[in-house]
């Protein structure tokens, strides 16, 4: 999902973004942002409270890129939406950028109806079948291993405890086989190309889709204009570098996908500036790098050091997994430069410190 930017304190004024379309479609309606492509809005129970989609003229037809969350509203939008805006011309496809649930989470109940394929990267598509396939299950000792050593709480372990396993309870089981995409490839949708541009970081293998010809680039959580994507460690691979990935996509997508386009946001509102955002949210990191180094000057938990990172307090059990992840991949970034170290006690924490 989506988490607030972590930056510090004082911030720089923002890149100056261009928003051509000031007004967000009602849920169940569609506006027009270029010839054949349609802006799809459904709700999200969270304080993020919506997630952006899209249609695209297919010949007779609808590609739709990612779903929505798993409820029963996005369905009823749904459903207004194939009898409203969309005409009631049938699905060619579902393209979905990446397996978190508001963007996947319709996919299975959508591509099971209509009779059309999903296509996703294949890390996207098989870290979603994983995810899913835990539902029910016990939560790992390696989880919560991983969270004692962050400085969690006994209080805070329960409460992962109790909460492991719920990502399928917000995502329709996917269909059994899926149409792979691959950074690089272009295909045809109606009558336009559009070229697959990964990244990672925020998930393994997050597909943007650009239109040279429209000028437009569908960046899912990839760029977005007013926050910043979750970029976390995992208990399934705590000593990854999200971050470097991260921040290396960025400059891949800068080099790839010119300043011209309109960028179409999974959350926010489209906007054109992309080059300037791309090095603001680059910008934005270093900075915390920068911060969290100092404030390992004796050695802290990753829970001793979220003020370094985040502008409001980390006082919810919802905040602090994000946090939490977010802070590692900050701390395994450092490591990788050499700008940190770790030491484990007997406890099982580790603590961390700058590099003399």
């Amino acid at each position: 999902m989506t988490a607030t930017n972590a930056a510090t304190p004082d911030q720089p004024p923002r890149a100056v973004l261009d928003y051509p379309f000031e007004t967000p479609p009602p849920t169940g309606e569609a506006t027009e942002v270029a010839p054949g492509v349609l802006w799809i809005r459904m709700p999200l129970p969270f304080s993020l409270s919506h997630i952006n989609l899209w249609a695209i003229a297919d010949g007779g037809r609808w590609t739709l890129v990612d779903s929505g969350l798993r409820s029963p509203e996005t369905a009823a939008a749904w459903r207004q939406l194939r009898d409203g805006a969309l005409g009631g011309r049938d699905i060619e496809r579902v393209v979905v950028t990446h397996m978190h649930p508001d963007h996947v989470g319709m996919a299975g109940w959508i591509t099971r109806r209509t009779g059309c394929r999903l296509w996703m990267t294949r890390l996207e598509y098989l870290t979603c079948r994983v995810l899913v396939a835990d539902t029910g299950r016990d939560a790992p000792e390696d989880g919560t291993r991983f969270y004692r050593r962050a400085g969690w709480d006994d209080d805070a372990l329960e409460h992962y405890r109790a909460r492991f396993g719920e990502f399928g309870k917000s995502t329709y089981a996917l269909p059994d086989s899926y149409r792979r995409i691959v950074d690089g490839e272009t295909f045809r949708i109606g009558e336009h190309d559009w070229r697959v541009v990964t990244g990672s970081g925020h998930s393994p293998e997050h597909a943007c889709l650009y239109s040279p010809a429209l000028k437009l680039l569908v960046s899912g959580d990839q760029v977005l204009p007013r926050i910043s994507s979750n970029v976390s460690v995992f208990p399934t691979e705590p000593d990854a570098d999200p971050l470097g990935d991260w921040l290396a996509s960025l400059a891949k997508i800068k080099a790839t996908v010119p300043d011209d386009v309109l960028v179409l946001p999974a959350h926010n509102l489209p906007f054109r500036g992309l080059h300037a955002r791309l090095d603001e949210l680059a910008d934005g990191h270093a900075r915390g790098l920068a911060a969290l180094r100092e404030r390992l000057s004796e050695p802290r938990r990753v829970v001793d050091v979220f003020t370094a990172l985040f502008r409001r307090p980390i006082d919810s059990r919802g905040l602090l997994g994000m946090a939490t992840g977010e802070t590692l991949a900050h701390l395994n970034r450092l490591i990788a430069q050499g700008d940190a170290t770790v030491e484990v006690d007997a406890d099982g924490v580790a603590w961390y410190r700058a590099s003399a």
